[in-house]
């Protein structure tokens, strides 16, 4: 049954998203009065960033929530008497520490064979760590405090919203341009098939523009990617980063892929040829030879 609660639970948001934009139009549109419609180029400007950067930001404050419901993750009391629990948090925390964080993020454990683990939470000071149990048996401490650190760097460096700022605004993007090359369309045709035509163009634009504004996105988040190497780098030593990030290369082949689909928070990918593009985390081999040149800063 778990695979119908995974179902429910993503229906279930999809409804809350669409609910919650559609009072937020309402209320945008009886403040203001202007009408959010296509009928009017400023009104669909307004209406394209309210459903881009509306369901991006409800998504990004359900992160934690859903990570939590659908990769199983199992939250670590910070009183815990269990010696691999407790050596994970303290080393989430120290590394928090180190990071400036004001607020320690929450750490949890969840069971899959994959060698990985995530950051997610809508910000700082409200963020969760969670790894594998297929990372906890495969790597040793020093290799562990290498992937901790990059996932801290994530949350330091604030990329759960940056990254939902760039899919805001590409969703925003992609929805604008496809009704006005839809309205174009549509006016060029006899007017008993024009609202036909704007809607099937708009449909097939959304998706088309779509999959071209995913590449952005991921274009952007491979090189958050990177960041968080170096941050990871400074948190638990370059040593400690390449060390994992050596982990991930040599087990990764051998360790079945995470279908759950929580599971595009992965810290690796195999990628390769077009695919690439649409890649989240760039290649490990490229990870790891900017580390071997990077310099440290202190």
């Amino acid at each position: 049954m778990k695979w119908f609660k995974r179902i429910s639970l993503f229906m279930l948001t999809n409804i809350l998203v669409l609910v919650t934009i559609s009072i937020t139009i309402s209320v945008i549109q009886s403040v203001t009065g202007i009408s959010l419609n296509s009928s009017s180029l400023v009104g669909l400007m307004l209406l394209c960033t309210v459903w881009g950067f509306g369901g991006a930001f409800i998504s990004l404050f359900l992160s934690k929530w859903m990570a939590k419901r659908m990769m199983g993750v199992q939250m670590i009391d910070p009183n815990t008497h269990v010696a691999t629990e407790i050596e994970l948090v303290s080393m989430v925390h120290r590394m928090a520490r180190s990071a400036g964080l004001s607020k320690m993020p929450e750490v949890g454990i969840y069971d899959a064979p994959d060698i990985n683990a995530f950051a997610t939470g809508p910000s700082r000071n409200n963020s969760m760590v969670a790894v594998s149990t297929g990372l906890l048996r495969n790597m040793t401490k020093a290799e562990v405090e290498g992937v901790i650190g990059h996932e801290v760097a994530h949350i330091a460096n604030g990329d759960m919203v940056t990254l939902t700022l760039v899919q805001g605004t590409v969703n925003a993007f992609v929805m604008f341009l496809a009704r006005i090359i839809a309205n174009v369309a549509a006016s060029q045709a006899d007017e008993r098939y024009r609202g036909a035509i704007y809607f099937g163009v708009s449909i097939a634009l959304d998706i088309l523009l779509g999959i071209l504004g995913s590449m952005v996105v991921a274009y952007f988040s491979r090189m958050r990617e990177f960041r968080a190497d170096e941050g990871g780098a400074n948190f638990a030593g370059r040593e400690k980063m390449i060390a994992g990030l050596r982990k991930l290369q040599s087990m990764y082949d051998r360790t079945e892929p995470d279908p759950r689909p929580m599971a595009a928070f992965k810290i690796s990918n195999k990628a390769g040829g077009m695919m690439a593009l649409f890649s989240t985390h760039p290649p490990l081999e490229e990870r790891i030879h900017r580390l071997q040149n990077l310099v440290i800063v202190r």
